[in-house]
């Protein structure tokens, strides 16, 4: 005697259809984020370009990511109707998921440290989203898996699932982007395309699509202070823990998450804190607006390496990205009396960020 069980029912299949055109609506009403030219001496034959993610409607790069999990649990079978949505993170990615969980009408809990700035906790509750807080910031996973399971919801787990959840190959990624916008500009392919690390999804995806791409460009990974990421890369040691979190908030982790792929990264760059609060503050003189932390960090590395071109006398062009706006670090990166109670000084690094935006000269010990 045969048997069968059926575990699909129309009500169910209707629900995934409707939230898959709810979520590709609203990525079709939301025109691509721009790609900016950053100011450089003409004569020098490089040009950098940041990719403008803060344009969003959530106000991050981090929004991709968020549209790109939902998608990935929606058609594994992991949410359906009614499932409540668990993230452990206290930034821009929970301010982006609480949007799509919002779009979807699902409940959004966000676990993070009790230490989380109010800013983010108004950004998240803001897109529906609730807080659940923890006093040890390294109890967020655990909290996060607890929670799921006795309210029967879905840990979305970005530090796992990023690298897997966006298709590499293409279908509008952040990678696709950045090339189909470079295809008119003098030096279409870049020398280098350079990013920071958070769950390590970004440059996963950008490693894996020039290599399928066939392209040469080369990929750059810029680390702040206290992240594990350089480290466990120059040592090959994966299982490299860090005792502390990341002041530049959105990039940096105290252990090596699952989403980092280090086969695909050609360099990176470790970067000081208060070189990456320099290059913010410098951004915003050269740029006349705010761009947050992990911008900074992104800008230290990448001038760093157009220097190494100018002074090899390579023409060329560097991509890297400005993740966020500003706004959301009026009381940290530019408040000179937090950056002061840090113990940052950054009269140096803005000194270096000026020699080298007069000549081309790079100033600062390498890869710091």
């Amino acid at each position: 005697m045969s048997s069968s069980v059926d575990r699909c029912c129309d009500t169910t299949r209707d629900w995934v259809c409707e939230a898959v055109r709810i979520i590709e609506a609203d990525a079709n009403r939301s025109a691509d984020t721009h790609l900016l030219r950053f100011p450089l001496p003409p004569g020098w034959g490089v040009d950098l370009y940041l990719k403008d993610e803060s344009t969003h409607p959530t106000g991050s790069l981090k929004h991709r990511l968020a549209r790109s999990l939902f998608l990935y649990a929606i058609c594994n079978g992991w949410i359906t109707e009614g499932t409540p949505v668990i993230e452990a993170s206290s930034g821009s990615t929970a301010v982006s998921e609480a949007y799509f969980a919002r779009l979807l009408g699902l409940p959004f809990i966000a676990v993070m440290p009790r230490s989380t700035s109010a800013e983010k906790v108004v950004l998240i509750e803001r897109e529906g989203g609730r807080c659940h807080f923890v006093d040890s910031p390294g109890a967020i996973y655990d909290e996060s898996r607890r929670l799921a399971a006795e309210l029967g919801g879905h840990f979305m787990d970005q530090f796992t699932h990023a690298e897997r959840a966006t298709d590499w190959r293409g279908n509008n990624n952040i990678a696709e982007s950045i090339f189909e916008q470079m295809a008119l500009e003098t030096s279409p392919e870049p020398e280098w395309v350079v990013v920071g690390a958070g769950t390590g999804g970004t440059s996963a995806t950008i490693g894996r699509f020039v290599r399928y791409r066939r392209l040469r460009t080369r990929l750059a990974v810029v680390d702040p202070e206290h992240s594990v990421f350089y480290d466990a890369w120059r040592d090959g040691d994966p299982g490299l823990v860090g005792t502390r979190g990341s002041r530049i908030e959105g990039i940096g982790r105290p252990r090596v998450e699952p989403s980092f792929v280090g086969q695909v990264i050609d360099r990176m760059i470790k970067v000081p804190d208060a070189a990456s609060i320099a290059a913010v503050r410098f951004a915003h003189d050269v740029l006349g607006r705010r761009v947050g932390g992990s911008t900074g960090t992104n800008l230290w590395g990448a001038f760093q390496l157009v220097a190494d071109m100018v002074a090899a006398g390579r023409r060329g062009s560097v991509v890297t990205l400005l993740c966020d706006g500003g706004e959301r670090y009026a009381h940290t990166y530019y408040d000179d009396e937090w950056v002061a109670a840090q113990g940052l000084r950054l009269d140096e690094h803005l000194e270096v960020l000026r020699e080298f935006h007069r000549s081309g000269r790079w100033t600062a010990p390498v890869d710091a």
